[in-house]
């Protein structure tokens, strides 16, 4: 039997998007099973300033993600109309890419991918 393979969506806890975001992960990055770390508006938690505890609690799930399960790819997921950042799509982007670079950071060795899922449920690569 193969090895099963991981990889990590950081997504909100939406419900409308989650299954966008593991089909994509899944069909785009032959992952067998996808790690949800979800939470409001993860995008705007990460870039922000604030909330340190948040963003530790964030690092600690990726972490176990990438350590435990041998994650090679990490997703960083906005989406339209969220109650937790209701931000421009504009805004949205420009924290998922400072989101990614924070999270590189973190995991230098990882592939790092922001996303963006439009009103349709159609996951874009940013």
């Amino acid at each position: 039997m193969k090895n099963k393979t991981f990889c990590t969506a950081v997504n909100c806890m939406d419900g409308r998007v989650q299954e966008p975001a593991i089909r994509y992960l899944k069909e785009h990055c032959a992952a067998d099973y996808v790690d949800m770390i979800t939470l409001p508006g993860p995008e705007k938690v990460l870039a922000g300033e604030d909330e340190e505890s948040e963003k530790k609690r964030i690092r600690e799930c990726i972490a176990i993600s990438v350590e435990k399960h041998g994650s090679a790819m990490i997703g960083v997921f906005a989406h339209h109309d969220c109650a937790g950042n209701p931000a421009s799509r504009d805004t949205k982007e420009f924290q998922v890419k400072k989101s990614a670079a924070l999270i590189k950071s973190w995991f230098p060795e990882t592939e790092i991918t922001g996303f963006y899922i439009n009103e349709n449920r159609e996951v874009e690569k940013i």
